[in-house]
């Protein structure tokens, strides 16, 4: 429900309103300044509306270049999350939602220029128009001031044969504006999920094209092409009073406003705006740089079926909590590119690893280098907020729908090692595991993790303690019949597992009603990683299936952001 949002992401929804506020804000001020303020009076009798509106555009786009860069800044998150570890925890997850942030941004970037490039064509338009006029209105007559001397101008254009075209690719606004526009439409077709998914590379170099974003931003309003009128002249000739004289002006005029009105550039102010960004961000990328150099060890390789790499790894000071990620560099390979990879290990091992499946031409290199050799690695993390609301739960739902069953690796190892040690501070006494999958192949070495823990729990008598169900939601012919041959032997045909592999999708009905009846008196923690659609429908269950009796069960859910 809308209330349940709110209360879960209060801090999100007061960010975004405040984004969304400032933006209004600013461009709702700036245009009602520029559409009324007398300074600007003279350059409205040329332009009309689209000045307020190239202007109040420019404005916003200033703000949000501000902010652009922030939510990518990782390392300065991780010590935002890390100062205000003592603030609730849901506040320090809503940090995680930073590249939503980003994204948010980058759109608003996306739809400012339109309108702020639309307002320039038209604004263009009526200067070539006026400069052309001959009509002696006061547009055509403030448009041939330069002819008076060469500061005197208004309108940029001082030919007739000049086109919008020209002036596009001539002048540094123009020039700086086509490649600013051209560089943003790159960044953000070129960051769609599908592009990202299977071609990181181009994401990848295409994104730094934020140099050239930058660059031209700066120097975009340094030639001053928009002109409003100076303090000093409008003191001696007010335009409200002087304007009608300016046309029918004779060479013996004797009134107040004989004296032509002068004129002056509306100062360059982007860089003001970015500055303070642009020297985070430097920063970070110094930080990054370093972090990479500290070295990190490979202490084991293991190839998994279905092309999965594991690499066990050691770095001095690395401090890991479950559900977090890393960025991995392989120098050997592209010494630019870093790659995401969540933790699989768990903070009590004295190592920690990731999961490399192969899923594009880096990952390809990558697993085909270290079946060669073993090549240097640079590692940058960790980051992400930790999932250790997962220990504060009797009883515990996980479930992971295909590459997102990678972060409960980390989770369910972690529970293991607590419930070993007899940690005072674990609460769970009951996990049920559930992992939707199409092809369970592609994550094979997973059916290890959960056959040694079904092992050891078995030696420890504890058997009872893990409950997993695996669904097989994608499957053809010859694996039914396969299953159907051998479905009295002990293991799953598919997993090798003890648990039989279930066909199909789960009713999450029954399911919820078979952990309630189990555990009636107890507060459930539903975990996800996976679908917005899962998600909804786990949302449901845990409405539908929570008990109004406070001393009976209570299911809460929780969608992780891995």
């Amino acid at each position: 429900t809308m209330g349940n949002w709110l209360v879960n992401h209060w801090f999100s929804a007061a960010v975004l309103a405040a984004w969304l506020g400032i933006n209004i804000f600013l461009f709702t001020y700036y245009f009602l300044f520029f559409d009324r303020d007398e300074r600007y009076f003279y350059t409205r009798a040329i332009l009309g509306s689209a000045l307020a509106w190239a202007r109040a555009s420019a404005k916003c786009l200033n703000f949000n270049s501000m902010l652009i860069l922030l939510p990518v800044c990782r390392n300065l998150l991780s010590f935002l999350r890390g100062t205000c570890s003592c603030c609730r925890r849901t506040l320090r997850k809503q940090l995680d939602h930073n590249l939503t942030f980003h994204k948010l941004v980058a759109y608003a970037l996306a739809l400012l220029t339109a309108v702020h490039t639309i307002a320039h064509l038209f604004n263009l338009e009526r200067y070539n128009q006026s400069q052309q006029a001959t009509d002696g209105s006061l547009h055509a007559v403030l448009s041939k001031m330069h002819l008076q001397g060469s500061d005197k101008w208004l309108n940029p254009i001082h030919s007739n044969q000049t086109t919008v075209e020209y002036v596009a690719f001539t002048t540094i606004p123009g020039l700086t504006g086509v490649i600013i526009t051209l560089a943003l439409i790159l960044m953000v077709t070129s960051s769609t999920e599908f592009i990202r998914r299977n071609y990181f590379e181009l994401f990848w170099y295409t994104h730094h094209l934020f140099l050239v974003y930058f660059a031209g931003l700066v120097i975009h309003g340094i030639a001053g092409l928009v002109r409003g009128q100076t303090e000093q002249s409008m003191a001696e000739v007010p335009p409200q009073d002087c304007a009608e004289y300016l046309p029918q002006r004779d060479q013996n005029c004797t009134h107040n406003c004989c004296k032509d009105p002068e004129f002056g550039s509306i100062p360059a102010e982007s860089w003001k705006w970015v500055l303070a960004p642009i020297i985070l961000y430097v920063f970070e990328r110094i930080l990054r740089v370093w972090r990479a150099q500290q070295k990190v060890v490979v202490t084991k390789v293991v190839m998994h079926p279905a092309r999965v790499l594991e690499l066990q790894m050691q770095k001095k000071g690395f401090c890991m909590e479950v559900g977090q990620y890393i960025f991995v560099n392989c120098p050997a390979i592209s010494p630019l590119e870093w790659h995401p990879f969540t933790l699989t290990s768990a903070p009590e091992e004295d190592f920690f690893s990731i999961h490399i499946r192969a899923a594009g031409d880096w990952t390809e290199r990558l697993i085909d280098t270290f079946q060669l050799e073993i090549p240097r690695i640079e590692v940058d993390g960790p980051f992400g907020t930790a999932s250790e609301d997962v220990f504060q739960y009797e009883v515990a739902m996980l479930v992971g729908a295909g590459i997102g069953v990678t972060p409960f690796a980390s989770i369910l190892k972690s529970i293991w090692y607590k419930f070993q040690q007899a940690d005072q501070n674990l609460k769970t006494k009951k996990i049920y595991f559930y992992w939707l999958c199409r092809d369970t192949g592609a994550f094979a070495w997973f059916n290890d993790l959960l056959a040694s823990l079904e092992q050891k729990m078995a030696e420890s008598g504890k058997a009872d303690f893990l409950t997993y169900r695996l669904f097989l939601t994608g499957w053809n012919t010859t694996i039914a019949n396969n299953v159907a041959l051998h479905f009295d032997t002990a293991t799953d045909t598919v997993t090798g597992l003890r648990h039989k592999t279930i066909f199909g999708r789960p009713m999450w009905n029954t399911e919820f009603a078979a952990v309630a009846a189990a555990h009636p008196r107890s507060v459930v923690g539903v975990f996800l990683c996976g679908p917005e659609a899962l998600a909804k429908s786990l949302q449901k269950s845990c409405h539908q299936h929570s008990s109004l009796d406070p001393r009976k069960v209570k299911f809460y859910f929780n969608k992780e952001n891995f």
